[in-house]
């Protein structure tokens, strides 16, 4: 029985399995502030680079299932519903959008490193962009309204050059390590 590419194979579950665990712990490796500095987004973008957009993108939306029904698997070890209520809510749903973009740029100009490392830098923008939007819809219930140049400073400035790091030993780690994972 010949299987299409539409369907997924066992290896296939099980590397989704493991990239959603990965971006976990990733969640777990955290500096808590009001957005706290976590792995998750290189857990995020080595998804992408070693499995491929499909596959990667199943990772990260398993996550956060996993996430959603309570499993304390976001930053601070938390979990469920309410996770998305929060500051950082916007990131995780980030996340999802930016794994999308990074697949349909892959689908578009292939899988090289060149087109990787810019997908990501864009999946990166647009992951910032709903996280403050979110930031900004959420904090205020608290009875402050945040304008667009305050939750720029406190939710995307202070984490630039950490993610373009976590963006570079990404690329390297897909350089490097690609070829073992099919």
């Amino acid at each position: 029985m010949e299987l299409t590419a539409s369907k997924l194979r066992t290896r296939d579950i099980a590397y989704i399995g493991i990239f959603a665990a990965l971006i976990a712990i990733c969640s777990w490796i955290s500096v808590p502030t009001a957005i706290p500095f976590t792995l998750q987004t290189l857990g995020v973008f080595l998804a992408v680079g070693l499995l491929g957009g499909r596959r990667g993108t199943l990772a990260v939306l398993v996550y956060l299932l996993l996430g959603l029904v309570g499993l304390p698997v976001f930053a601070g070890f938390h979990g469920g519903p309410g996770a998305l209520m929060t500051p950082s809510g916007g990131y995780l749903i980030g996340f999802l959008f930016s794994a999308l973009l990074i697949w349909a740029i892959e689908r578009a100009f292939g899988r090289g490193l060149p087109v990787l490392g810019v997908s990501m830098v864009l999946g990166l923008l647009v992951c910032y962009a709903f996280g403050t939007v979110w930031f900004m819809v959420v904090y205020p219930m608290g009875g402050e309204a945040v304008g667009l140049w305050t939750a720029l400073t406190w939710c995307v400035f202070p984490y630039v050059g950490f993610d373009a790091l976590k963006i570079a030993l990404a690329l390297v780690l897909t350089a490097q390590l690609r070829r073992h994972v099919r």
